[in-house]
């Protein structure tokens, strides 16, 4: 384990944030159609990258750089945090 406690509070601060804000997201989604065949699964995309891009800003803000094993960390909470995300996503307004 190589994130700081506080880098890691952040990111499920993050979390919190983007699954509060699903809905808004899934509607994000919805404007790729047809392009995009599962909304679920595209505004579980928007809302990784959303969390990935402020994690990636953390470590610029303290002019640090995330090792492999950051990165690899990382996943792993996006991994273990990944049903509730969908779950916030699928249970907004039913999924399409």
């Amino acid at each position: 384990m190589t994130i700081s406690k506080e880098n890691k509070e952040f990111i499920n601060s993050l979390i919190e944030y983007y699954v509060s804000e699903s809905e808004s997201y899934k509607q994000i989604a919805e404007n790729f159609l047809p392009e995009v065949e599962s909304i679920p699964d595209t505004a579980f995309g928007i809302i990784t990258g959303c969390v990935y891009s402020g994690f990636l800003q953390a470590y610029q803000n303290q002019q640090q750089n995330p090792s492999l094993e950051d990165i690899d960390e990382f996943n792993q909470i996006i991994k273990n945090k990944a049903p509730l995300i969908k779950k916030s996503i699928t249970e907004t307004t039913g999924s399409k």
